[in-house]
């Protein structure tokens, strides 16, 4: 009987190590890009909890070839307005200062930049830390995610200089 319990848990131990090797997803959201300020850009912005950090996969099509775009997710879920306006300023809840990721300080809803092709689509993956998909005051779910004009600089406060705002999609629980 001992040696059955043995094999018991070892069996149990080989079975929670594999578990920690696993790629077990969280929550997630998404965002459907609709084009704003006149321009033909769209996409699709999917957001995913990974322990204590959000992946975030962007497929934006309709950029000008060969372009770098400001993107970043906004304090209000509403893209309703034709320049995007209505999706309020950059996602902030700690009150930090605007930056770039790799900055310790930046806002919570600063995003790095996205590079577009020689057909105008931009495709980038990037994991955000400040944030959640799960409910909370760090969540993205319910604001917006908006693509801009130009590059972010990220160093003008507290918007990065990125211009007009070309596309906006409401982040929603998927």
């Amino acid at each position: 009987m001992k040696h059955v319990r043995v094999l018991f848990c070892l069996a149990a131990v080989g079975a929670l190590a594999g578990c920690g090797s696993m790629d077990i997803g969280g929550d997630s959201a998404v965002a459907k890009l609709d084009a704003k300020s006149g321009t033909a850009t769209q996409g699709t912005v999917t957001f995913t909890q990974r322990g204590d950090r959000v992946l975030v996969k962007a497929d934006v099509s309709g950029l000008p070839p060969n372009t770098e775009h400001g993107f970043h997710v906004h304090e209000k879920g509403d893209c309703s307005s034709p320049d995007a306006m209505s999706a309020g300023g950059h996602f902030n809840p700690t009150g930090k200062p605007h930056g770039s990721m790799s900055m310790p300080d930046h806002h919570a809803g600063d995003i790095n930049n996205l590079r577009a092709d020689a057909s105008g689509r931009a495709q980038a993956s990037f994991e955000l830390t400040g944030v959640t998909v799960a409910p909370g005051p760090t969540s993205v779910v319910g604001r917006a995610v908006v693509v801009h004009k130009d590059p972010d600089d990220y160093r003008t406060q507290p918007t990065g200089n990125s211009g007009g705002r070309v596309a906006c999609g409401v982040i929603a629980k998927s």
